[in-house]
């Protein structure tokens, strides 16, 4: 009996223990954390998804597309719910890769967060954002995905914005691609973390890149209400995505066309040339009409993610590097194309613009004979002839003299090295600032820079004049490198004799792009002043209003009197009719378009001559600028002279349909109509 009613008691304790708990839960859910929940109820029964904006046209000076957008069909593969199944996702790429045609593994490959260690292609986007796998998949790929959701788990098939290029591979470089919003970038901009759609690219290189927050546009809202299954109900709530700007640009897709044609031949016409690039400039604006780079690829490789043998090959020596723009992060030894600086250095070192000059078959420096051009003496002349025929001997006395008065191999006070800054002035050794990432800035080589690399090298220099190189076969050359790596060691902080010979032609450590060398003539030609490229002109909203025009900033001025500018432009007029490129320009009607410039041949060891050409026409008035580079090209006239002929050649219409009528580049915005096209002309 007695056990029966203890038995009871701990039941009745144990129910009023239940009751109390109950009703303290109770308490806690009604009142204390009451509207906490009810605002969870309230945010399970709606869904607020980030509609994309349709990114922005690239268009060229006349409103003809660069770069527009298509619609395609998309699929994509939540990473974040395939990782959740038990076999990792496995047999749903398994089923996909079916239906794709694609391998297993390249769909794995695909959706792997890139890392240290991770090959390419891998995932680059953020993890919350589904992973684009397919971009040309058709209807009848769509419908096996969306007919059969429960065996895709995680997989979208819709309808998205893509690039396209109506223009292929020109200027492929220059308009850059788009790749997916990594974590980083979100977390750097503010602005792309609120509106982010879980589906935006972003611009990864040249115009996409620099204009990305124009041509992005602003993502809208739409706020959906679902059932406790997720299924929607209806839209609740939407604001409009606003779609980006347009951006009108200075190319001509005409002769961008051209360039990129006559570039090309002159690349197959130099049996060993690997690299080419060609830039044509708005003589009268500062503007890129045109921008060329060889070898270049197709930019829809990107599309929908980039295959390994695509990437590979984009990054590969053996390929050239095509994703490398060699028009601004080419550098090259310029040759006498650079002795429109050293002409002025020597104006600016005293020596006389009417000046006679004894050009030598050679000239010795510091105990060494510096050549002529195949060591032939032309005699006599003034600047305007040593120009015109390219003699050397007078630039190597000049720079050699020069270098003396600041005090030679050990100067007692600071020196003036005139020549080296007679060439920043000119804008070398330093970005151009034209509207494209990662800009190379050249080379030009002073005291300073000799010390700074000395600093750097001379450790490895040191052990190699002990070594040697055993691993070069070459006897002569495995002895000469040892003898040079003990010069460099004992010193090599020194600015030689030599180093001044070369720098006076555009040789030894001397370095520019063909940016920067077409921007020097620019100004050169022109009015005098110094101005950072720009390729953007307008920013315009899709119902045609000008948000904003680009302004092409004038950042210096060259170290020129007008009447000296005057004299040094027109010896160049003559190169191409007397001078070192006649033979290219034979046969072309300077009676119609007068062309000017200088010829380049930039030797290289252990490869073949840089080619170069720097042109302006018509040489009265310029209108165009266009320079010429072939890497391993030979010399100047033998393969860049002659392509910058075919460009001047298709421009102006000479034996062909000109590429622009009567040779005069447009100095109006297209107008747009308000629904956004072009009206024509």
């Amino acid at each position: 009996m007695i056990r029966m009613r203890t038995r009871l008691l701990v039941l009745h304790v144990l129910v009023l223990t239940l009751l109390v708990v109950l009703v303290g839960r109770l308490y806690q859910v009604q009142v204390v954390h009451g509207q906490e929940f009810v605002t969870r109820a309230t945010e399970t029964r709606t869904r607020t998804v980030i509609v994309p904006a349709v990114r922005g046209q690239i268009l060229d000076s006349s409103g003809r597309p660069l770069v527009r957008n298509r619609t395609a069909l998309v699929v994509s593969v939540d990473r974040a719910l395939l990782s959740r199944t038990p076999d990792g996702g496995l047999k749903v790429l398994t089923k996909l890769s079916q239906v794709l045609g694609r391998p297993v593994q390249e769909l794995q490959r695909k959706i792997t967060p890139c890392g240290p260690k991770v090959p390419k292609p891998c995932w680059t986007g953020s993890p919350y954002q589904p992973v684009p796998l397919d971009e040309k998949v058709d209807t009848r790929e769509a419908l096996q995905i969306l007919e059969r959701q429960e065996e895709f788990p995680g997989v979208t098939a819709e309808i998205h914005s893509v690039r396209q290029y109506p223009g292929g591979r020109a200027g492929a470089q220059m308009l850059g691609y788009l790749q997916p919003v990594t974590e980083e970038e979100l977390e750097k901009r503010e602005g792309l973390k609120a509106a982010f759609s879980g589906v935006d690219l972003a611009g990864r290189d040249g115009l996409e890149y620099v204009y990305d927050d124009a041509l992005r546009g602003k993502a809208g809202l739409r706020r959906v209400q679902v059932d406790r299954m997720g299924k929607a109900l209806g839209v609740e709530d939407q604001v409009t995505p606003v779609p980006g700007d347009h951006l009108v640009t200075s190319i001509d897709s005409r002769i961008q066309a051209v360039t990129e044609r006559a570039l090309e031949r002159a690349m197959k016409s130099a049996p060993q040339a690997d690299g080419g690039a060609a830039v044509v400039l708005d003589a009268r604006s500062g503007r890129v009409v045109a921008l060329a780079s060889q070898p270049n690829y197709d930019p829809e490789i990107w599309g929908g993610g980039i295959s390994a043998r695509g990437y590979q090959r984009l990054m590969s020596e053996k390929s050239g590097k095509p994703l490398v723009s060699r028009a601004i992060n080419g550098q090259f030894a310029p040759g006498s194309t650079f002795k429109i600086s050293s002409v002025t250095s020597m104006l600016r070192a005293g020596y006389p613009l009417n000046g006679t000059y004894d050009c030598s078959g050679s000239y010795n420096v510091g105990g060494r004979a510096f050549n002529n051009f195949r060591g032939i003496g032309l005699g006599p002349m003034n600047l305007h002839t040593a120009l015109v025929r390219s003699c050397d001997t007078i630039f190597y006395r000049a720079a050699y003299e020069q270098y003396l008065k600041d005090g030679g191999r050990y100067p007692k006070k600071p020196p003036k090295e005139i020549f080296a800054n007679t060439a920043r002035a000119f804008g070398f050794g330093r970005p151009t600032g034209v509207d494209l990432p990662g800009e190379s800035g050249g080379r030009i080589p002073d005291r300073a820079w000799k010390k700074s690399l000395w600093n750097q090298t001379n450790a490895v220099t040191c052990e190699r004049s002990r070594k040697g190189y055993p691993e070069v076969k070459d006897r002569a050359r495995a002895e000469f490198l040892k003898r040079l790596a003990l010069e460099n060691c004992t010193e090599g902080f020194l600015l030689r004799p030599g180093d001044s010979a070369n720098f006076s032609i555009g040789q030894g450590d001397v370095l520019v792009t063909p940016m920067q060398l077409a921007r020097a003539y620019m100004a050169l030609v022109s009015d005098g002043k110094l101005r950072s490229p720009r390729i953007g002109w307008a920013q315009v909203r899709p119902d045609g209003k000008v948000v904003r025009t680009i302004p092409v900033p004038v950042v210096g001025k060259l170290p020129l009197s007008e009447k000296e500018r005057h004299y040094i432009k027109n010896a160049l007029s003559q190169v191409a009719q007397d001078g070192t490129a006649a033979g290219a320009f034979a046969g072309f009607p300077m009676d119609k378009v007068r062309v000017g410039g200088k010829t380049g041949t930039a030797e290289v060891w252990g490869k073949q001559d840089t080619s170069w050409f720097a042109s302006f026409a018509p040489t009265k008035n310029p209108q165009y600028v266009v320079v010429v580079m072939v890497s391993q090209g030979g010399m100047g006239a033998q393969t860049a002279a002659p392509a910058a002929r075919e460009i001047y050649e298709g421009i102006y219409g000479i034996k062909r349909t000109p590429a622009v009528p009567g040779g005069r580049l447009t100095t109006k915005l297209p107008v747009f109509r308000p629904d956004g096209t072009v009206a024509p002309r």
